[in-house]
């Protein structure tokens, strides 16, 4: 069964830091890439990055460029995103996805985790 598994939300302050991670079962990690994107309420899905597993490619929209860093541990079939320097408007729900089209456009990706959320806050 192809899954992927999210964990490390939490609640945390202004300039503070997290780390998620995506763990994926049931499909050869080596061949695909994750993507993880967030949702806020009231807002769209929105695509910011994503870790090519095969080439090690990185993409990262502007907003999170130099702030968030992902990175993967293949024995453990394991996608990281380290968030640094937490705004505000970094909440939402943190969800992974995972496709072989190197895109942070959500639909092109059928298999996500559950989510995990994130809120910063004072």
């Amino acid at each position: 069964q192809v899954q992927l598994v999210e964990s490390g939300g939490g609640l945390v302050q202004p300039g503070g830091s997290l780390r998620l991670s995506c763990a994926a079962s049931g499909f050869s990690f080596a061949n695909y890439l994750i993507c993880w994107f967030r949702q806020a309420p009231g807002q769209e899905r929105e695509g910011i990055n994503f870790i090519n597993i095969r080439d090690n490619d990185i993409y990262y929209i502007d907003s999170v460029k130099g702030r968030f860093t992902i990175s993967r541990d293949n024995p453990k079939n394991t996608v990281y995103l380290q968030m640094n320097s937490l705004k505000p408007e970094d909440t939402a729900i943190y969800y992974c996805a995972t496709d072989t089209v190197p895109t942070i456009l959500s639909h092109y990706y059928a298999v996500w985790g559950q989510g995990t959320q994130v809120t910063v806050s004072s």
